[in-house]
Parts: structure tokens; C-alpha cells; sequence
């Protein structure tokens, strides 16, 4: 399914200069999105939970425009899963409460209070759950599926738009309930698998252009059928005790090796 072309890169004639450089303009651009919402959040400029999901929906997909830049092979997945693992230590270090930034926990917490009892503790870190799983869940589909694979796109789409979209959709228009749970909605799960599902076929054609990634209708039915499973998987209850951000990237992956493998 993966095209062989090297892809473009920064400095063809030097690969890890090139590297470095798309890194530092991938980072840039990361942070200057976080801030953003950052300051959005400690304006009131969005509802609460309004501006946590646009984090979580443009972070990601928004990081995944910027691969290209990066050169094919190891040594470009790896320094671009830098970006994210830039910001798996911030969440780290600001959730231990090492380092204060309530803008941060404002912008990516559901409540903005970044301390909260959970699984029996005396007190954990909520950007210790959502937050370090959806970067960490980035930063692993870079570094082993990378540009050439379905999986790694389904993935992160499904996470990133899917995720994003069955919250923001679910609440304005969620009227009608499922039965199997409550606290979910019939137009909830069909924003999610929709959303998913267009955002990774719009990341198929994209990567088609510089030559990482074959499109062809196969793969479009696989993202249906990915996008599809991990909307049911977040609707489901288990997904609200283990935390979705969690179980929908686990359920992309897995149906994904099954249906692109």
C-alpha cells in the first residue's frame, strides 16, 4: 500500500539538517497552536469544553500536515515524534505539578482543575489520563506506522477529528440518547464515525501527493469499517471508565491491522 518515493525534504542533500530544521518549524507551529488556545482559555473566549476539543482536534491533524517536511525512513519518524514528546514531558511535568501553567491546564482539562481523585488514589493528575494518551498515541503512529501506513492515519484521525467532532456534535444536538448508554448520543457517534472517517481519507489523498501512501477504494472501505468500530468502541461505557482517548486509538489500530495487514 506504501508508495517507495523518498518524499520531499527541507535539505535533500543533507537529510539530517533538513530533519532538524522541519523540526524546529513542527515545533514552532505546535506551540503557537497551544498558545493559542492556552490564551483562548484564560480569556473565555470558548466555552470550557469547547476549547479543550479544538485542542484536540487541531493539534494532531494540524502535526500530521507538517510529516512531509521530514525525510522517509527511521531517522525522519523518529525526530518528528520529538514534537509530541516535546509535549508528553510538559504534560508530565505540569500533572506532577512540577511546573505551574494553569492556562495549560484550562486549555486541556475537562474542568480546569488539574487535580482530581482517580482508581482509588489519593489525588492523580487528569493531564497524567486524556492528554498524555492522545500525545502519546501521536507520537507512537509516527514513529512505527509513520507516512506509508492506513493504520497510523486511521489512528490519529479517528482520535483527532472522530473523537473531537462526536463531543462537540453529541452536545448541541444530542437529544436522542443511546440505549445502551445515556450519557451518548445517536448524533454524537455518527459525527465521529463520519468525521473520522473523512479526515482519514482527505490524509490518504494527501500523502498520495508526495508519494508515501497508494490511494485506491480498498483502503477507502477499511477506513469506513475503522472509523465505524471506533465510534461504537467510544459509545460504549468502557470507554468513559478507561478514558476514550485511550480505547478509540486502541480499536483503530487493532481493526486496522486486521483490515490493512
Amino acid at each position: 500500500m506504501a508508495a517507495a518515493g523518498a518524499g520531499p525534504m527541507l535539505l535533500p542533500d543533507s537529510p539530517l539538517s533538513g530533519d532538524v530544521c522541519a523540526l524546529v518549524i513542527s515545533t514552532c507551529i505546535a506551540l503557537s497552536l497551544l498558545r493559542i488556545f492556552e490564551e483562548t482559555a484564560k480569556r473565555g473566549i470558548f466555552d470550557q469544553k469547547l476549547n479543550r476539543k479544538l485542542v484536540h482536534i487541531t493539534i494532531g491533524l494540524v502535526f500530521m500536515l507538517c510529516w512531509p517536511l521530514f525525510s522517509s525512513g527511521n531517522q525522519g519518524a523518529i525526530i518528528a515524534a520529538l514534537v509530541p514528546g516535546i509535549n508528553i514531558v510538559k504534560v508530565l511535568l505540569i500533572g506532577l505539578g512540577i511546573v505551574k501553567d494553569e492556562a495549560t491546564v484550562k486549555s486541556m482539562s475537562r474542568f480546569g482543575d488539574h487535580r482530581t481523585k482517580w482508581s482509588g488514589f489519593s489525588q492523580y493528575v487528569e493531564l497524567l489520563t486524556g492528554p498524555l494518551y492522545y500525545a502519546s498515541t501521536i507520537t507512537l503512529c509516527g514513529t512505527f506506522y509513520w507516512r506509508t501506513s492506513p493504520i497510523g492515519i486511521a489512528a490519529v484521525c479517528n482520535l483527532c477529528a472522530g473523537d473531537g467532532f462526536a463531543d462537540i456534535i453529541g452536545r448541541r444536538f444530542g437529544k436522542k440518547k443511546l440505549p445502551y448508554n445515556t450519557d451518548k448520543s445517536f448524533a454524537g457517534s455518527l459525527a465521529m464515525a463520519t468525521s473520522g472517517f473523512i479526515a482519514s481519507v482527505g490524509y490518504m489523498y494527501y500523502y498520495s501527493m508526495f508519494g508515501f501512501i497508494e490511494k485506491s477504494f480498498g483502503i477507502v472501505i477499511g477506513f469506513l469499517m475503522v472509523s465505524i468500530a471506533s465510534a461504537l468502541v467510544e459509545s460504549h461505557p468502557i470507554s468513559t471508565q478507561f478514558d476514550d482517548n485511550l480505547t478509540v486509538p486502541l480499536t483503530s489500530v487493532l481493526i486496522g491491522t486486521l483490515i490493512f495487514l
